[in-house]
């Protein structure tokens, strides 16, 4: 109990340094620390929700509650929707990470760490992305929110490859989840393509 106070702690603290500095620059900090709390009161209803009616699908549960805090946040402190969403799939990733650590190593799951690899792989690429996307000469907006589409639409493409051989890692719909995730991926993939086409 203690250790997964201590990681969930540990994630919430990532997340909160990531998501300022992030939107730093751009809004008060009043206003991103608000932001983030309507976040992880997200996150924190969705978990809870997920107990009590179907644990299995904590993530996709999760995810809801982080939508709507975000959308609650975007609405009243007019963020740009994709700088958001940059500033949380940023934030919010290490957090899953180290959830899929800790259950490898709890149960000395080869799938999990996999799951974490991935997720270590996924922040390196965000990494790069952003402070390369606008030398990228197919990209014609240049405009933000390249980085964080990409990586969510790529974790979210893993997630259904993966699903489709490891169909009961912590957090997957078992065979369903490959479905799910494929559509979310092919979402966030075209959202991604619309937004180079803007000028």
């Amino acid at each position: 109990m203690l250790t997964n106070i201590l990681l969930s702690l540990s994630g919430i603290i990532i997340f909160l340094f990531v998501f300022w500095k992030r939107l730093k620059e751009d809004y008060a900090s009043n206003q991103i620390f608000t932001s983030s709390f309507y976040v992880l009161s997200g996150v924190a209803l969705g978990y809870f929700i997920s107990r009590r009616f179907l644990a299995n699908a904590w993530f996709w549960f999760v995810l809801g509650g982080i939508m709507l805090g975000a959308t609650a946040a975007v609405l009243r402190y007019k963020l740009r929707p994709f700088e958001a969403v940059e500033a949380l799939s940023v934030g919010l990733l290490p957090w899953l990470g180290i959830l899929y650590l800790k259950d490898s190593i709890d149960h000395s799951s080869l799938s999990s760490f996999l799951a974490f690899f991935a997720v270590t792989c996924l922040l390196a690429l965000f990494s790069y992305l952003d402070n390369h996307y606008k030398n990228f000469s197919w990209y014609k907006s240049g405009r933000i929110g390249f980085a964080g589409l990409t990586t969510l639409g790529l974790f979210f493409l893993i997630r259904g490859v993966f699903a489709s051989f490891f169909p009961f890692v912590i957090s997957f719909l078992g065979r369903h989840e490959a479905i799910i995730s494929g559509v979310s991926a092919f979402v966030l993939f075209l959202l991604t393509f619309n937004l180079a086409r803007k000028t």
